[in-house]
């Protein structure tokens, strides 16, 4: 085994991936998978393609279908991943949505939708994984899907309901690794920048055209450039980080 697989290997562990369809939740499967580990891929409509892409390159990897904003679905689809591989060493928590709309013309419908999919949704499915790593005394890593806009309000579009779900899921990042850090449990969140995923270049053109003057790299992220760092805080070389917010942003924040 080389040095590098022994910082970042996951041979042996198994891996939760929520919202692994498409987009990032997809790219993040297959760097799991890549790395040694057997992925578990949860959506609300399966993640079939995901898992073909993950098997046609040498990978192991199965579909689960669950509503992560319903707890009775999270707990079914966790006891699948445990009765087909016997443990849950990663999470890697990403389902979510985004609404782009002035806050005098968006619904209160809306606000809840976006909380209740990205922070509360985030928060069952880390609620589950906590408790079963606790009751079987797994030592994991459960990698929360946070944005920059947690830390940043993004400009021209006008976004409240994600920007507060991605700050609070920050925050609630931080309690449970304070909380959990007895049982050995390591919780952090990533925080991407704009990454050309179906979320963000579905986006109207003059959108995307004000952003780029923003960025100091003048471009979006690619997902791929994402897996570094969840490799990182996947792996046991991270046995010591905990509570922490890896923003991937382009130095935007900075500007």
């Amino acid at each position: 085994m080389s040095y590098v697989d022994e910082l970042f290997g996951l041979k042996g562990k198994v891996a939760l991936v929520t919202g692994g369809g498409r987009g990032i939740g997809q790219v993040i499967a297959a760097g799991l998978a890549k790395a040694g580990a057997e992925v578990a891929i949860v959506s609300r409509t399966g993640a079939d393609e995901t898992v073909k892409k993950i098997q046609a390159e040498g990978g192991s990897a199965y579909s689960l279908i669950a509503d992560v904003t319903s707890e009775k679905a999270v707990d079914a689809a966790l006891a699948g991943v445990l009765s087909r591989s016997h443990s849950l060493d990663i999470v890697f928590n990403n389902a979510g949505i985004c609404i782009h709309k002035d806050t005098l013309e968006a619904g209160i419908d809306e606000w809840r939708e976006v909380l209740d999919i990205n922070l509360t949704g985030e928060y069952i499915v880390a609620r589950a994984a906590g408790r079963v790593m606790i009751e079987r005394k797994i030592k994991g890593s459960i990698i929360n899907m946070a944005s920059m806009s947690g830390s940043v309000v993004n400009v021209p579009q006008w976004q409240a309901s994600y920007n507060a779900s991605k700050a609070g899921i920050i925050h609630m990042t931080r309690s449970l690794a304070v909380e959990w850090a007895p049982h050995g449990i390591r919780v952090n969140s990533l925080s991407p920048g704009y990454i050309a995923t179906p979320m963000s270049v579905d986006t109207p053109q003059e959108l995307r055209d004000a952003w780029m003057p923003l960025i100091p790299f003048h471009r979006m992220g690619k997902p791929e450039e994402l897996i570094g760092a969840v490799l990182y805080l996947a792996a046991d070389s991270s046995g010591y980080t905990s509570g922490s917010d890896i923003i991937v942003d382009g130095a935007y924040v900075c500007a």
